[in-house]
C-alpha cells in the first residue's frame, strides 16, 4: 500500500496578503464527530472548533473544545499563530505561509524570521479524539511553545448566549487535565506532549464572535473560558502536540500523536487501494467521500442490534457542519460514496441500517440530532430506496441482499398502493403517485419556515412518479429473477398504467417541457424545475424518448451553470438570485433558483442516454468542480451555491450528495471517454454560462 500516491492540494498566501476568510477545513472521524475551522485560523462559525464529539443520544455532538491559541517565543519575539495577540507577551501575529490538504488532512506552514513550524490535524478513525501536531522545521534556537485550550462545552447548534459553565480543570499529571460535562457523566480530556512540559494555572477567558452567525441572523457572540495554559520546549526537529479527547486516558495515552498520523495515512491509502488507485480528483473525492460514512454511535440500540448479526452499523452525514443522517441524501448518495469507491460491504451495511427503519412503506427522512427515532415525513426517500438496491446489485453482482431487503421493498409498494402517511397513495384514477399534508414538505424541495412551506408541491410531482415508475419496473424484475410470475406482473401493471397517465398528463406542450406537478392546489404547475430530469435519467426513464431532446434544451438554456443546476427558470416570478440573508430570506431562496451541485449527475446521466455518443457536454458540466475543491470548504464540495455569477458557495462546506454524484460520473466519464480525464478540467470556466 506505500506505494498508492496521496492526493495534495495546496494554497499559498504571500507575505502581506488576506487569507480569504470563507476558506474552511474540515477533518472528521467516522462518528460524525469533526473538527474544523477557517484556514486563516480564528472562528467564525459557532460550529467551528477542535473537537466535536459524536456522543449517545441524549448528548448528540457536544463542542469539547472550540480553540488552541498558541504563541511561539525564540527568546528574542513572541508572536501568536493566527489568532490576535491574546497571550500578553505575544508582540504579533504569525498568518500561514502554505496551507495544504495532503492526503486529506490539513497541513499548515507558519514563517518567521528565526523558525518554520508545520501544524497538522487529524483524528483517529472511530475515536472522539483531536490530536494537535507541530514539527519545528526549523529554528535557531529552543522555542518555548504556550497551548491554551479554550472553551464553551455546548451542544454543537446550542446558543453561543448561554451562561458559559466554568471549566474546573483537574490535574492527573504534568500536561494532563480533564473536566467534567456539567449534568453528564462525561469527562473531556487533554494532554501536552513534548520535551519538556510545564503547567500554567493561569485561567482566562475572551468572548469570540462569530461573523457567518451574525450574517446568518444568529447570535454570534460567546465567551471562552480557560483553565490554564501549558509552555512546551522544542528544538528544530522535535514536535509538540495537544491531544483532546472524550475517550478514556488508556485511549488517549495508549498511540502517540504522530503514530496516529501514521496510522491514519495508512487507513487512507487503503481507501485508494480499495477504489482502484484513483488519481487527481478521483483521489480527492474519494477521500472526502469518506468523511459521510459513518457508524451512528448516536444510536446506542441500533448498534446493539447490528452487532449481534454480525455487521457493523452505517449511515451517511448529509453534510457539515449540521445535518444528521437523511434518509434521502443516503439513497442518492450511496452510489458515490460507497459503490464508486469500493466500500460495498459498507454499502450493504447501509441499505440493512435503513431497511430496518422501514414503516408504514416510509423509510426516514432524518434522524434527529441526539434522538433514537427517526421522522417519517418524505415521499420520495422510500423510492430512491429502491434505485440504491438496484445500483448496489448490478455493481456488486450480490443478488442475496436484494433477496433479504425484497420485503421491505414489497412493504413500500404495498403500502403506496393502499395509501400511507402524508397523503401518499396511489391515484386509483389514472396509477399516479400523489402526495401532500399540510404543513409538511414532503419532497426534497423541502424549505420550511414556521409554518409557511415554501415549495409545498402537493399533487402529483413529477421526480416522484419518476421514482415510482422506476421502483415497479425494478420489483418486477427482481421478482422474475426470483420465479415470482404472478408478482412480477401485478407490479409491471403499476408500472404500464402509471407510465400511460405520466406521458399523457406531464407533458407540458406549450411551454415543451413537463410540468412541475400536476393536481395540485392550484391546478397544473408549469414551472421550469430540474426534478423533471428523473424522467429520463433513471434506470427505467418513464418519459417517451420523442421528449428527452426538447426537455434537455430547457434544462441547459434555464437550468444549467458551471457548478450544476438552478432549481428554478429565471424567467418564474419566483426566482432568486442569491441565497443569503437571514433564514426567512435564504429558505425563501433555497429552491427557487439556487443552484444544486448533485444534480449534474441526473443530468449527465440524461444527457448520456439521449447522447451516448457526446463526451463534450458531460465533460463541460464537470470542469469547474476541481477549482471548487480550493473554495469554500477545501477538499470538498458544498450544498449550494448562489444562481447567478460569480455563484458562491452557500450553506454546508461540505455535502455529501455533491461530492457522490460528482465523483461518479466524474469516473463514469473517465471510463467512457476517448479523452483523457485531465482534460475536464480546462473545458469550461467557472464564470462561463452555457446560454450566453
Amino acid at each position: 500500500m506505500s506505494g498508492v500516491p496521496m492526493p495534495r492540494r495546496e494554497l499559498v498566501f504571500p507575505a502581506g496578503d488576506l487569507i480569504d476568510p470563507s476558506l474552511e477545513w474540515l477533518v472528521t472521524n467516522g462518528l460524525g464527530g469533526y473538527a474544523s475551522g477557517p484556514v486563516r485560523g480564528g472562528l467564525t462559525r459557532r460550529f467551528h472548533g477542535l473537537l466535536i464529539a459524536s456522543l449517545p443520544a441524549p448528548v448528540g455532538r457536544l463542542m469539547c473544545l472550540n480553540l488552541l491559541r498558541v504563541t511561539v517565543d525564540d527568546g528574542t519575539t513572541s508572536a501568536c499563530l493566527d489568532h490576535e495577540a491574546f497571550d500578553a507577551l505575544a508582540t504579533g501575529v504569525v498568518r500561514p505561509a502554505q496551507f495544504t490538504l495532503h492526503a486529506g488532512l490539513p497541513v499548515w506552514r507558519y514563517e518567521a524570521h528565526a523558525w518554520t513550524i508545520d501544524k497538522r490535524i487529524v483524528m483517529p478513525y472511530g475515536q472522539n479524539t483531536t490530536h494537535v501536531l507541530f514539527t519545528i522545521v526549523r529554528s535557531e534556537g529552543p522555542l518555548e511553545l504556550r497551548l491554551r485550550p479554550m472553551f464553551q462545552i455546548r451542544p454543537h447548534e446550542g446558543l453561543l448566549t448561554a451562561d458559559t459553565p466554568p471549566v474546573h480543570a483537574t490535574a492527573v499529571e504534568s500536561g494532563a487535565a480533564e473536566t467534567m460535562v456539567t449534568g453528564t457523566s462525561l469527562a473531556i480530556r487533554w494532554m501536552a506532549r513534548g520535551e519538556d512540559v510545564r503547567d500554567l494555572a493561569e485561567a482566562a477567558t475572551a468572548v469570540a464572535e462569530y461573523p457567518i452567525e451574525h450574517a446568518r441572523g444568529y447570535d454570534y457572540q460567546g465567551t471562552l473560558v480557560s483553565p490554564g495554559a501549558y509552555v512546551v520546549r522544542a528544538a528544530a526537529g522535535h514536535d509538540v502536540s495537544f491531544t483532546v479527547s472524550t475517550e478514556p486516558w488508556s485511549a488517549v495515552r495508549a498511540v502517540a500523536p504522530a503514530d496516529a498520523l501514521a496510522a491514519e495515512h495508512a487507513r487512507r491509502r487503503s481507501l485508494l487501494q480499495l477504489a482502484g488507485d484513483p488519481r487527481g480528483l478521483a483521489a480527492e473525492l474519494t477521500l472526502a467521500a469518506d468523511q459521510f460514512i459513518v457508524a451512528p454511535v448516536g444510536r446506542s440500540s441500533e448498534v446493539a442490534r447490528a452487532r449481534a448479526h454480525g455487521e457493523e452499523p452505517r449511515s451517511v452525514i448529509a453534510g457539515y457542519h449540521w445535518f444528521t443522517d437523511w434518509g434521502r441524501d443516503t439513497m442518492i448518495s450511496l452510489e458515490g460514496l460507497a459503490l464508486a469507491t469500493g466500500r460495498w460491504r459498507e454499502a450493504a451495511w447501509i441499505l440493512r441500517t435503513f431497511a430496518h427503519h422501514v414503516r408504514d412503506g416510509l423509510i426516514p427522512n432524518m434522524f434527529p440530532e441526539g434522538e433514537h427515532l427517526g421522522l417519517y415525513h418524505t415521499a420520495d426517500a422510500s423510492l430512491w430506496f429502491f434505485h440504491a438496491v438496484h445500483r448496489y446489485g448490478a455493481i456488486t453482482g450480490d443478488r442475496t441482499l436484494c433477496e433479504e431487503l425484497r420485503p421491505a421493498l414489497v412493504a413500500i409498494a404495498e403500502h403506496h398502493v393502499a395509501g400511507t402517511r402524508f397523503g401518499i397513495a396511489i391515484d386509483p384514477a389514472d396509477g399516479l403517485l400523489r402526495q401532500g399534508a399540510e404543513g409538511y414538505q414532503l419532497t426534497w424541495m423541502d424549505a420550511k419556515v414556521g409554518d409557511w412551506v415554501v415549495t409545498p408541491r402537493r399533487g402529483k410531482a413529477v421526480e416522484i412518479n419518476a421514482l415510482w415508475y422506476n421502483a415497479m419496473r425494478l420489483l418486477a424484475r427482481w421478482d422474475v429473477e426470483s420465479g415470482r410470475d404472478a408478482d412480477a406482473a401485478r407490479w409491471r401493471g403499476h408500472a404500464d398504467r402509471a407510465a400511460a397517465s405520466f406521458n399523457q398528463r406531464f407533458w407540458n406542450p406549450a411551454a415543451g417541457h413537463l410540468f412541475d406537478v400536476i393536481d395540485g392546489g392550484a391546478g397544473d404547475d408549469p414551472a421550469c424545475r430540474p426534478n423533471q430530469l428523473l424522467a429520463i435519467s433513471l434506470d427505467h426513464p418513464v418519459l417517451d424518448p420523442v421528449h428527452w431532446q426538447p426537455v434537455l434544451d430547457v434544462i441547459v438554456r434555464e437550468l444549467l451553470t458551471p457548478v450544476g443546476l438552478r432549481t428554478l427558470s429565471p424567467h418564474h416570478p419566483d426566482y432568486r438570485r442569491t441565497y443569503d440573508g437571514n433564514l426567512h430570506a435564504r429558505d425563501a431562496a433555497y429552491h427557487q433558483g439556487t443552484v444544486w451541485p448533485w444534480l449534474i449527475g441526473p443530468f449527465i446521466d440524461a444527457w448520456r442516454r439521449a447522447h451516448p455518443d457526446d463526451h463534450e457536454m458531460p465533460r463541460r458540466a464537470l470542469a469547474a468542480f476541481p477549482a471548487e475543491m480550493s473554495r469554500t470548504g477545501v477538499g470538498s464540495l458544498p450544498e449550494i451555491f448562489d444562481a447567478e455569477a460569480p455563484f458562491h458557495a452557500r450553506g454546508c462546506i461540505a455535502q455529501a450528495w455533491s461530492v457522490a454524484e460528482v465523483l461518479r460520473t466524474w469516473r463514469l466519464l473517465r471510463d467512457a471517454s476517448p479523452e483523457p480525464a485531465s482534460s475536464l478540467a480546462h473545458a469550461w470556466s467557472r464564470d462561463a454560462h452555457p446560454s450566453r
